[in-house]
């Protein structure tokens, strides 16, 4: 399926496009790992960094992303320099990849591109994999201007229910929006207090952005009529959230990238603070 169906089709590429530019001097490669030993420890793409999103995506002592400091910091061990573009990909069906990808536009990085359907359709196309560790000069990089907007916190979402002017995209499964479940199965020790989901929370899970098949992104009509059906519009500021905002950053990436639309926010906090949070209505 062709990319250029989407609004930015210029942030996907396709496995093909990354083993033809992968060795190109201002391409650099990065997987993105909830869990690298299980993933890139095993065979990653030739020439791949690995960024790990608990070391490296969030701050060590924070319950936040990394700073600015940081990421210029991770660019410039990875040899990644503003003339670089970056193509990310990784695990769980490129869940940390978007992440990353929203954190980085949150810092202001230009160059940066998914790899549409990540490792799960990189090895379901049986392509080469190494466990060598590359080493890249190491280069200078400046952050561009931050962008805050993509970003909303627990006070922001409180006042937007209040006045209902927004509308809330809940990424999770129906079993987490209910409450029957407090973390799915990848994440067993991530519990909230209480379960069930934001007042006024659409449920739109992540997973039906994509094909079962390999983890590439549906068609654009399929994703248009799968938000439409839910009065998710592009008219309207939208705000997406899961638990610790890597699904959401999925479908965030969805709907502002692939559908187009103008203002859509990541609360990246998620039910991890909502849940455990004194104070924040709750419906199940």
């Amino acid at each position: 399926m062709s990319t250029v169906e989407y609004a930015h089709p210029e942030v996907l590429v396709d496995t093909s496009w990354v083993v033809q530019h992968s060795k190109d001097a201002n391409v650099r490669i990065a997987e993105v790992d909830y869990d690298p030993a299980a993933n890139y420890g095993t065979g990653h793409v030739p020439g791949a960094v690995l960024f790990d999103w608990k070391k490296d995506i969030n701050d060590p002592l924070r319950r936040d992303v990394l700073s600015r400091e940081q990421l210029e910091a991770l660019f410039g061990a990875a040899g990644v320099s503003n003339d670089t573009t970056l193509v990310l990909y990784g695990d769980f069906n490129n869940w940390f990849a978007a992440f990353a990808f929203w954190v980085f536009k949150v810092h202001g990085v230009e160059k940066v591109k998914l790899m549409n359907g990540g490792r799960k359709k990189w090895l379901l196309e049986d392509r080469p994999v190494t466990r060598d560790v590359p080493s890249h000069p190491r280069s200078s990089y400046r952050a561009g201007t931050p962008d805050p907007s993509l970003r909303v916190y627990k006070d922001y979402v409180l006042q937007s229910i209040r006045l209902g002017d927004k509308v809330l995209v809940d990424v999770r499964g129906p079993k987490e929006f209910s409450g029957e479940v407090l973390a799915p199965p990848e994440y067993p020790t991530e519990h909230a207090q209480r379960g069930g989901h934001i007042p006024g929370a659409k449920n739109i899970p992540w997973a039906q952005a994509v094909n079962d098949a390999d983890g590439t992104f549906k068609a654009r009509k399929d994703l248009e009529a799968r938000y439409l059906t839910k009065g998710v519009t592009s008219d309207r500021e939208v705000i997406t959230y899961c638990r610790i905002g890597e699904r959401s950053s999925h479908t965030w990436f969805v709907l502002r990238y692939l559908l187009g639309y103008p203002n859509v926010k990541n609360y990246d906090g998620s039910w991890t603070e909502w849940g455990n949070s004194v104070g924040t209505p709750v419906e199940r």
